[in-house]
């Protein structure tokens, strides 16, 4: 886990804009898909076509990275600041110590030294999509500021009084727990009222009057608009993007069931990037539209390409570069496409770096070997590439062995322990796309 994370360079944030074809803001968001519940919508997009409104959504730290569904927040939430508003990123030190109301069981609590720690780490994740310049500058914040000097009496008395628990009992996220044989505890029960509190304290302190977040959170992000009401009697919106779904039907942000984390050190570059370049033709559309500033344009053009040249894959690869360099930055993404080409024999593995090749070859076989089996023979065998050593041998008479890209053809070569990559590792080779890695050890 990385202790800090690097801003996005102000240059990168300047080469965002919300498309100009649209006439607001709102439309834009609508045909991005991004709209899927909210309070009144003539309302919504009157207000956000008017003067600068002051928004913000919420990140708990249950983990210490974010993951491909915080991304959507982030990136909404810079689309509203492109439009001229003025974001708060909002990361829960008290509702982090709790949880939202996970469908089927409780959360496991996690220490109060573990939540600020990864209080840390998620805010520098959210200043990383947003500039802190100019008139429309985000702002961070930390529900654990107004919420730590609140007495359990101050609480129930100023703030859980204006909660009815019949409304409370009917959020789909309480609903669906009463139902299972888990139930829910009080704590977890409490968490929409903690929820609606931050969005009093916004609206107090900063004038908010917008909260994003997924629709499976629509039941928080009204209780806030509901005590607003109750509270201060003044009408404040929430808006819900819809849930990420793969066309299949499969579950959207996962690979091999792991989440893709932004986080570098739980999810490499060149593994984030994979990911998106493996995107089905039925999703690549919809993906451009939800996590890229490309133009209606030119994502038409690719939708073209799709349909007309699905082999080249122009979509996927447009999509993979614009979401790593957002998430990673463009270096990082350039080090993840040179390492791809140069995998399969189109670019230098010299130019890599020790961590941009770990990763790069991370899914592949990866074989011990010592300085007395660095024949070609012995390496093809060893890595699996070969079944036997006679198989191996037909293979490079055919001109099928490759060494660090280095066709080598001669059965009784050896390889010289100077070619080892940074002193350790040999990719081996069996025609285009049989890869595997030997590291010479000793």
């Amino acid at each position: 886990m990385t202790d800090t994370v690097e801003v996005v360079p102000q240059t990168l944030l300047d080469t965002q804009k919300n498309d100009p074809s649209f006439p607001n803001i709102w439309q834009e968001l609508v045909w991005r898909g991004l709209v899927h519940v909210s309070t009144d919508e003539a309302e919504l997009e009157a207000l956000l076509a008017g003067d600068p409104i002051t928004y913000y959504c919420g990140f708990d730290p249950t983990a210490p990275s974010l993951h491909l569904g915080n991304l959507v927040q982030l990136l909404l939430l810079r689309r509203l600041q492109l439009a001229g508003h003025k974001p708060l990123g909002l990361v829960g030190g008290s509702t982090g110590l709790i949880g939202d109301p996970r469908p089927t069981a409780e959360r496991t609590l996690n220490t109060k030294d573990t939540v600020a720690e990864w209080v840390g780490y998620l805010k520098a994740q959210v200043q990383r999509f947003l500039s802190f310049e100019g008139d429309n500058a985000a702002r961070m914040v930390n529900n654990l500021d107004w919420t730590a000097p609140l007495s359990a009496i101050d609480f129930l008395r100023d703030v859980g009084k204006h909660f009815r628990v019949g409304t409370m009992l009917r959020k789909d996220a309480v609903a669906s727990r009463l139902a299972s044989d888990e139930g829910i505890s009080y704590t977890e029960f409490s968490y929409q009222i903690l929820q609606g509190m931050d969005y009093l304290e916004l609206y107090r302190d900063y004038g908010c009057v917008l909260q994003t977040g997924g629709s499976d959170q629509w039941g928080n992000l009204t209780s806030g608009t509901e005590l607003i009401r109750k509270v201060e009697g003044k009408v404040v919106h929430a808006l819900g993007t819809p849930l990420i779904t793969n066309a299949d039907g499969t579950k959207f942000g996962k690979s091999e069931g792991n989440a893709i984390w932004l986080d570098p050190a739980m999810c490499s570059p060149y593994a984030f990037y994979q990911f998106w370049l493996n995107t089905a033709d039925a999703d690549v559309i919809d993906r451009l539209k939800v996590f890229t500033f490309l133009t209606r344009a030119e994502i038409e053009e690719l939708e073209t390409a799709v349909r007309e040249r699905p082999f080249a894959r122009e979509a996927q690869r447009r999509l993979a570069f614009e979401v790593t360099s957002v998430v990673h930055g463009v270096n990082a993404t350039e080090k993840v496409i040179a390492a791809s080409a140069a995998l399969f024999g189109n670019g230098d593995l010299g130019v890599l770096d020790e961590g941009t090749l770990e990763a790069a070859t991370a899914e592949l076989t990866t074989a011990a070997v010592t300085p007395d089996q660095l024949g070609i023979v012995d390496l093809l065998v060893a890595t699996g590439l070969s079944e036997s050593k006679s198989a191996a041998r037909r293979t490079v008479g055919e001109g099928g062995a490759y060494v660090n890209n280095i066709k080598v053809t001669d059965p009784e070569a050896v390889v010289d322990s100077e070619l080892a990559l940074h002193g350790r590792y040999f990719l081996v080779r069996r025609g285009k796309k049989s890869l595997a890695t030997a590291v010479l050890m000793g």
